[in-house]
């Protein structure tokens, strides 16, 4: 259900300033959105699995929380977060 090291290691290449940046929020919310995306498909087949649910939920307010952060930061960083992960907001 997570995500592959091939795959973070990716995401990190794409959306990080650098090779080892990992704690800049474009990256963390392409890491949560790509977790996020993985558990919506799983959702689909197990309709009654409530702990990971809940795992969903927690994944969702965090990435909230994380682009409200870089909204309020710089306007222009937030919008082109959006554009390149094909949010709604």
């Amino acid at each position: 259900m997570s995500i592959t090291s091939e795959e973070k290691k990716q995401l990190i290449k794409e959306y990080g300033t650098s090779e080892n940046d990992t704690g800049s929020p474009e990256v963390q919310i392409a890491v949560l959105s790509s977790r996020i995306k993985t558990l919506t498909e799983h959702f689909k087949i197990h309709k009654k699995d409530n702990h990971s649910r809940r795992g969903l939920l927690n994944m969702v307010a965090q990435r909230r929380k994380l682009l409200d952060y870089v909204k309020s930061v710089d306007e222009e960083r937030y919008k082109s977060i959006i554009s390149r992960l094909g949010l709604r907001r």
